[in-house]
Parts: C-alpha cells; sequence; structure tokens
C-alpha cells in the first residue's frame, strides 16, 4: 500500500513539476547566469525528519548550494526501495526553497553498496551477476570492507556497467523520481569504469557482456581477443579509449535528459578526481566531453602526481593547480566549475594547529576564487563538515559579498592562445601534459594574457598567436582551421612534435626541442632557480596586445579577462613563500604594476583577498596608465574602470 499511495504523490509531483523549481527570486539573471554560478557549498547527510535542521545549519554559515547525502540508486536497499528517500528529499527541497537556498542532492553512478551483505541473502551481486563490471579475465567487480574508506565490513561494494539494460532503466526511472521532488540539482558521484581500486589500475575494464556487445555492434571488434590492451600504437586499443569515454558521456546524457523531463531546471552535476591528465582516460569521465552534457562539474582534483592537501603543497604543486582549473574554465564554456579538495586531512606531517588549518583553508579557497571556480570546503576525504567553521563562515561571507568580481563571465582581450588537443591527451597524456603545463605556468609567471583554447572553442579564437604545445594528433577540421589561421597573417607557433602538416610559412614558428617540457623539467629540478626567462627565444615568437602590461616576481601566478561589466580584471594568486607541510603563510610580493592602454583617466580598484576593495590611483604616460598595486600578501584582483 505504501508504495501504492507514492506512486499516486510522484504522479501529481510529475504534473506540477515546473512549479517545484526553486524561486525566481534567487536565480540570478547576470548574462543567463544560475545559481550554480555562484554556490558556497556546505554538505550534510539527509536521513529523514532532519530538514529544517540542515537548513538552518546551512544558512547560520552563509551556504548557498546545500549538498545532502541521500544516495538511493548507490545504496541496493534503496534502489530497490526508494520511497522512504525520497520523501526526505522532497522535504529538504521544500524548505531550502522557503529560505530562498538551493539543494541538490549525491546518488552514485556506477556504484552500488549493498549494507550487511553477509548476513543477507539479496545482493546486487547475488541477484543480478551478469550487470557487474568485470576485468578481461572474467574477475567481477566486488570489493569489500576495506577496499575503500566507505565501504564497512561486511558490505559489499559492487561497479556496473553502464550497458546493463535493466539496471540503467531502474537508474533513470530513480532520477526521474528525484527530479520530481523538487530538488534543484542530482549530484552523480564516481560515475567510473572500475580502474581505480588495488588491482585494477591496468584493467582497462569493463569486460562484461554487455560492454562487450556494445562495443561489438559499434567498431566490429572483438574487445576480449582484438586489442592490446594498453597500446596506445594499437588502432583498435584507441578505439576502445574513445568508445569508453563515449560511453561514460552519453551515461552523463541520459542521466541530465531524463531529470530536466521531469523538471527542466535540475541541474546535474558529475563529482569526478580526474582532471586534464591521463586518468581521465582510464575512468572514462573525461572532464571535457562531460562538460558539453551536464550543467556543472564538481572536481575532486588532485592534479595527477601532485598532493591533494593543501597545507602541504609546494609553489609548483599551486601552480600547476592553477593550470588544471584553467584548465576546466575553459572546458566549461559559461558553466560552473565546483572545486572539492582538502585544506589538511589529517596529513601528520603537518601542524594540526588552528592557524595551519586555516591559512590552508584561505590558501584554498584563494587559489579557486582567483581562477573562478567556486570553493568547497571539506575535512578529509568528507564531503560534509569543516575544517574550520568560524573561518569558513568568514570565507563564504566575503566571496558572496565580491561574487560579481569572481563569477561574472571572464572573457578574453587580447590573449596567447593555448590549444588543449584532446586527442594527444587521450593517446599521450605524459608527453602532452609536460609541454602543456610547462607553457602554461611560463605564461603565468611572465604575466601574459593566455586563452586556453579547445576543439569546441578553436572556431572563435580571435588572438594573434596560438601555441600547439606538442600536438600529435589533430583531425583534418582541425588542420584546416589552423591553416586557414596562419593564412591570414596570424602567428602558429608549435612546439614538439608537428602534426599540422602546414609548410614553411613566416606566420608559422617551429621549436622541435619543445620548450613548454624544457620549461617544466627546470621546474621539477629546482622550481625556486627555474627562471621563466629561459625560454627567452620562444617568448620572443609570441605575438600579444600591449593592452595590459604586468610586473610581478615569477611566483605570482596571473590571469587576465574582461568581466561582462565592462571591467579588465587582473587576477593575482601569491605563491611566494609557500613550504608544504610547513609554511603556509605567503611572502607579500610589493611593487606589483598593471600598465593599461588608455587614453582617458579611468579609474582602478584593488581587492585583496578576505580584504576590502580600496582605489587606486593611476599615472599617465602617454597613452598608457600605470597603476602600483599595495602589496599582495596572499591573493588579490584588481580591475579597471574605463
Amino acid at each position: 500500500m505504501k508504495r501504492k499511495l507514492w506512486s499516486v504523490m510522484f504522479l501529481l509531483l510529475l504534473f506540477a513539476a515546473g512549479l517545484l523549481a526553486a524561486p525566481g527570486s534567487q536565480e540570478r539573471d547576470w548574462t543567463n547566469q544560475n545559481w550554480t554560478n555562484y554556490v558556497r557549498i556546505g554538505a550534510y547527510g539527509l536521513r529523514g525528519g532532519d530538514a529544517v535542521q540542515i537548513v538552518s545549519k546551512a544558512q547560520a554559515s552563509d551556504v548557498f548550494g546545500i549538498e545532502v547525502d541521500n544516495d538511493i540508486p548507490g545504496r541496493y536497499e534503496s534502489f530497490l526501495q526508494p520511497e522512504e528517500k525520497l520523501k526526505a528529499i522532497h522535504d529538504v527541497a521544500e524548505e531550502a526553497h522557503r529560505v530562498g537556498n538551493h539543494a541538490f542532492v549525491y546518488i552514485a553512478g556506477t556504484e552500488c553498496i549493498t549494507a550487511h551483505a553477509d548476513q543477507t541473502p539479496h545482493t546486487l551481486a547475488k541477484d543480478h551477476p551478469d550487470w557487474l563490471q568485470r576485468n578481461i579475465a572474467g574477475k567481477p567487480a566486488i570489493f569489500g570492507g576495506g577496499s575503500a574508506f566507505w565501504i564497512r565490513p561486511g558490505d559489499e561494494d559492487v561497479w556496473v556497467s553502464p550497458f546493463a539494460t535493466e539496471w540503467r532503466k531502474t537508474y533513470m526511472e530513480r532520477v526521474r523520481q528525484i527530479a520530481a521532488t523538487g530538488i534543484d540539482g542530482i549530484y552523480i558521484d564516481i560515475p567510473y569504469w572500475m580502474t581505480h581500486f588495488d588491482g585494477w589500475e591496468d584493467t582497462w575494464a569493463s569486460f562484461d557482456d554487455y560492454t562487450v556487445a556494445a562495443f561489438k555492434q559499434q567498431t566490429g571488434l572483438d574487445a576480449k581477443h582484438d586489442l592490446k590492451l594498453g597500446d596506445f600504437t594499437d588502432p583498435a586499443f584507441r578505439k576502445w579509449v574513445e568508445f569508453r569515454i563515449q560511453a561514460i558521456t552519453d551515461f552523463l546524457r541520459e542521466i541530465d535528459q531524463n531529470a530536466k523531463s521531469i523538471n527542466p531546471k535540475i541541474k546535474t552535476i558529475p563529482e569526478i578526481y580526474p582532471g586534464i591528465e591521463e586518468e581521465a582516460v582510464r575512468v572514462g569521465s573525461d572532464v571535457y566531453s562531460l562538460y558539453a552534457v551536464v550543467d556543472a562539474i564538481a572536481h575532486e582534483y588532485e592534479f595527477g602526481e601532485g598532493d591533494h592537501m593543501a597545507s602541504s603543497r609546494t609553489p609548483l604543486d599551486w601552480f600547476r593547480y592553477q593550470v588544471g582549473m584553467h584548465s576546466f574554465r575553459a572546458f566549461a564554456q559559461g558553466k560552473a566549475t565546483w572545486i572539492l579538495n582538502y585544506s589538511w586531512d589529517g596529513d601528520k606531517k603537518v601542524d594540526a594547529s588552528h592557524a595551519m588549518i586555516r591559512e590552508s583553508m584561505m590558501n584554498l579557497a584563494m587559489s579557486q576564487v582567483m581562477a573562478g571556480a567556486n570553493f568547497w570546503d571539506a575535512p578529509g576525504h568528507s564531503m560534509a563538515g569543516s575544517n574550520d567553521l568560524p573561518t569558513r563562515k568568514t570565507i563564504f561571507s566575503w566571496i558572496e559579498a565580491h561574487e560579481k568580481t569572481f563569477y561574472l563571465p571572464r572573457t578574453p582581450i587580447d590573449p596567447i592562445g593555448v590549444y588543449f588537443s584532446v586527442a594527444t591527451r587521450n593517446f599521450g597524456a605524459d608527453e602532452f601534459i609536460a609541454s602543456y603545463r610547462g607553457i602554461l605556468i611560463l605564461l603565468m609567471q611572465k604575466h601574459l594574457e593566455f586563452q586556453i583554447v579547445t576543439p569546441r572553442t578553436l572556431a572563435d579564437f580571435k588572438g594573434q598567436t596560438l601555441i600547439l604545445p606538442d600536438v600529435r594528433v589533430l583531425e583534418d577540421s582541425e588542420k584546416n582551421w589552423l591553416k586557414s589561421f596562419a593564412g591570414q597573417g596570424k602567428r602558429l607557433v608549435i612546439t614538439g612534435v608537428d602534426a599540422t602538416g602546414i609548410g614553411k610559412s613566416e606566420n608559422v614558428v617551429r621549436f622541435p626541442a619543445c620548450p613548454g617540457k624544457a620549461y617544466n623539467a627546470e621546474l621539477e629540478k629546482d622550481f625556486e632557480s627555474a627562471s621563466p626567462d629561459s625560454g627567452q627565444a620562444f617568448l620572443d615568437s609570441l605575438r600579444g596586445s600591449d593592452a595590459i602590461r604586468i610586473q610581478a616576481g615569477p611566483h605570482v601566478a596571473t590571469s587576465v579577462a574582461r568581466t561582462s561589466d565592462g571591467h579588465i580584471n587582473c587576477f593575482f594568486a601569491n605563491f611566494a613563500g609557500l613550504r608544504g607541510g610547513s609554511n603556509p603563510i605567503q611572502t607579500p610580493q610589493s611593487g606589483v604594476e598593471v600598465t593599461v592602454q588608455s587614453k582617458s583617466r579611468g579609474k582602478g580598484f584593488f581587492l585583496p583577498f578576505l580584504g576590502e576593495t580600496q582605489a587606486v590611483e593611476g599615472t599617465h604616460h602617454g597613452d598608457a596608465l600605470t597603476f602600483t598595486l599595495p602589496p599582495i600578501a596572499r591573493g588579490a584582483v584588481f580591475w579597471y574602470e574605463p
């Protein structure tokens, strides 16, 4: 009877879905952005009956965007019987809307846990063994307590093939039911192929019957016998790589379509840890591909070999983090980028004093907002809670007061373009990322305006120079565009391998020994002694505008953009003096200058991180206006109003 009553209730909810969306009074109307662009996230466990308490806590600490953990498809019991959890989701959505906030709910992607599996005859693996992902030897992706920190002893943790027909049908039904509750967003965690638990890293799974059949239908190849696993020179394996990425992308697209069929305003937000590096290819969740089919992405980004804790990062780690976040912002094309990372996480090498934790939190938040990403503070590998609640409230209050400065759309002025070749990363990540990172860090340290260009944005690039950082794979459409670009008198700078097929031209400059890769090696060897001026010939080859000139030290990462309110903004992240594990406090940077080409006396303003806006006087020199900025302690933004 209970299930029948809920069926009736949900039919009514489906009918009224448009009325259940969040109140329009809280929707930002700045250039068609929405609430996901302005979130300040806090996370809470949702048990049912606690909606008022959750929303009250969120409001008290300036949270805007309430994550609630109430996983329906990722727990086998609620995958089968979701009614109780659906009611809890409806209640928290209603309460959040009552106070003008937004709420989104956590669900798992391809993972499903059965609690106390050792004591029950019915688990997902026991009931549906054919649904499970498998390695090439046929071993199913079944794990128990200890395999990951979130799996309790006695529980069964399985990973399901997205091609398992009946599972996917029920999964999408649950998505539609969740959307009908009126919740503002669905947060899909770990939609992966199982390649990230111990012993599964090199499996390139899954080789279950459903997945193998889908690959055979699409390519005519037998995944179990026609591939040379891990061999990127093998054309068949390359097809397998592309197939796996497309499968996860299609899965997220279908989630989005099903949710929006019930509530057109609902947002889909996957959470994934892979970033721009090889891990994206291995687990199949590629942020570049996913941004095109979802509303935002929450990145648990650890930048490959880098350290995931803010407290123990070196300056080089911080610069690489900037490269990752600016890449995400380029992939997003105006959609929101959320960052779920950790300030401290119990690092035994780091002083656990509140001072260390607070400073690490502030460094993490500063690095993210300067890149245009949204800050999510979490203690350890837990989404809920805070490392230090008073510090989070201070940060959130400041972000709220200045949200337009950081989250209005940013557009390039006259940038140097750096091309992110998705195909090159897919089939040769290590070589490409070394070149790509080295070049972007070089441009940040030289304080030159840059724009990350992708296959989706190539046709819209308006800069004078485009750099191909050891790009080895290009489609014919890309080659044709690049040839046309150089033919217009623009500068094409090719480092490392040349895959363009373009002949000699005064507009094409080639560096067979990639300066980006060389500079990346210098940084890895000794960051403090590496000089961005070591690649002077490369720097001299770049054509850029003199519209903005910045003078600052190489420990300051700079990005430049025009915001949609017409301001020219320069964002500064200072990493000078930071020592991972021992010193989280920067050496202030003095004498930073910004010169703007302007015949008129516009106004300059300076906003230090967690500080107040102050006017800055400029000095005219012909058609240029130079502003000497106050010392930058942690980070800051300068903007010029013509």
